[in-house]
């Protein structure tokens, strides 16, 4: 029995699971234990040789079978613990505090289900780390207004889980379908931006198509008011590319990142775009929040007229 369970979730996560696993074992808990639980989906390369090494206790999950939510909820039924933690395999977390800090509001009662913050890593797409500056800034928000939540760090308490468990038809956003079954049941998110991961994509540029569209499937259901056109999709692929090279260009960089810039942003809106299938509507501010690559403001500064949480505040009234 242990007090907190971390799982993992891994295909052939070999490069740098040895890594994220080390960093989760070396964390320091205030008189709680920890165990490590992994869902392998038919790794061929040495990741359950590395879990094995590490000790883990390993699950396995037949491809046949495999979504992301059902992954997941076979994990929480193979771990112990009163606390469930996320956390992809190619995330890495940045101090040895990273596993209290995450859980902290889940034992002081101010959260059901906690964030952490993400980074990129020096090899890291350009476009991808201001997508991680957009999404998760600088500061703490404990609770957080909407639903917004990402399983590559994060965590949960047990029975808030129990009750509400992931979804397993959906197609990607499985933390967000739970977070917003929990705020629209009184519940509470929170984000922690102290608790932080370096997180490395290490994708194709198919895999970013495919993974946004996966995600815009999604989208589609939990958000229904949404709906991206062509127009919107070029609008925001250019946006998106002008905003990167812009801050490539005062990094002294441009020339690098050029071609990374635009390719990761046309395959992200063209994924974005072909996942939104359906005829809904969203107004212009509402849709510029969640789309949109500028980053939040500090909340010492001047906050947005239009925020992600706005957004979803809208829909969940509707819902009500």
């Amino acid at each position: 029995m242990a007090d907190v369970s971390i799982v993992f979730r891994a295909l052939n996560e070999e490069r740098w699971f040895e890594d994220a696993l080390k960093s989760c074992k070396s964390q320091k808990l205030d008189g709680l234990t920890s165990e490590i639980v992994l869902v392998d989906s038919g790794s061929t390369d040495a990741t359950l040789s590395i879990a094995e090494r590490h000790g883990c206790n390993i699950r396995h999950i037949g491809k046949s079978e495999f979504t992301f939510g059902r992954s997941l909820n076979w994990g929480c039924e193979a771990a112990s613990g009163k606390y469930l933690v996320f956390i992809s395999a190619h995330c890495i977390p940045t101090h040895d505090g990273w596993l209290q800090t995450l859980i902290q509001p889940l034992i002081d009662g101010e959260a059901d289900y906690t964030y952490g913050r993400q980074i990129g890593a020096e090899e890291s797409n350009f476009s991808e780390k201001r997508l991680f500056e957009k999404y998760f800034p600088a500061f703490d928000r404990i609770p957080q207004e909407g639903f917004f939540c990402n399983n590559a760090n994060a965590a949960i308490r047990a029975d808030v889980w129990a009750r509400y468990r992931f979804d397993e038809e959906c197609t990607g956003l499985e933390d967000m379908v739970l977070a917003r079954r929990v705020v629209l049941d009184g519940g509470k998110v929170g984000y922690v931006a102290s608790a932080a991961v370096v997180h490395i994509h290490d994708e194709t540029l198919r895999q970013t198509r495919r993974r946004y569209y996966r995600e815009a499937l999604t989208l589609r259901t939990i958000m229904p008011e949404v709906h991206v056109s062509a127009f919107d999709a070029i609008r925001y692929f250019i946006a998106g590319s002008v905003h990167d090279l812009g801050s490539a260009w005062g990094e002294r960089t441009l020339f690098k990142y050029l071609p990374e810039i635009v390719s990761f942003r046309f395959m992200q809106y063209l994924g974005t775009y072909r996942g939104h299938n359906e005829h809904r509507r969203l107004s212009r501010a509402q849709k510029e929040a969640y789309f949109y690559p500028k980053p939040p403001k500090d909340e010492v500064g001047h906050a947005e007229p239009a925020t992600l949480a706005t957004t979803e505040r809208q829909v969940i009234r509707a819902a009500e």
